[in-house]
């Protein structure tokens, strides 16, 4: 027969180590230096935590030119790659759902997995990510940016 106390071990050390393997990839790396961890957590759905249409999002100055800027709340991400031409995508990478962490050098990058996506069309610079970050209808009246 087997002991239970021994039985007992065995379980509890299988699942502390299923535990730790369901953390946040990426995780372990301090970030990087990127954003806090928050940027980089799965994305939930259907949390109805998105901005209303037409409730202004940011002010085309806040907007860097070849750059952009990410709304987590909305989770949404806007750019202008040329002056005075936004665009806006989801901020949520279609490789495994993260929060895109940051815009640079002409990318949206997510740092759970290293995808990144053109801030000009959300296409697929870098993989793992295949599909580009689908586009979000914004609204540019004067100086303020809102999602359409």
């Amino acid at each position: 027969m087997t002991n239970p106390s021994t039985r007992r071990a065995v379980l509890a050390t299988g699942a502390a180590a299923l535990i730790a393997g369901c953390s946040n990839y990426g995780d372990e790396n301090g970030g990087g230096g990127e954003e806090e961890a928050s940027s980089v957590a799965p994305a939930e759905s259907g949390t109805g935590s998105e901005a209303p249409a037409g409730e202004a999002l940011t002010k085309t100055g806040d907007i860097p030119v070849d750059g952009g800027k990410i709304f987590k709340d909305e989770k949404v991400v806007v750019t202008q790659p040329e002056q005075g031409g936004f665009k806006a995508f989801s901020a949520v990478c279609t490789h495994m759902g993260c929060i895109v962490a940051n815009v640079s050098d002409g990318t949206i990058n997510c740092t759970c997995h290293g995808s990144k996506f053109r801030i000009a069309d959300g296409s697929v610079a870098k993989g793992p990510a295949q599909k580009p970050l689908p586009a979000k209808q914004i609204t540019v009246t004067g100086d303020s940016i809102s999602l359409a």
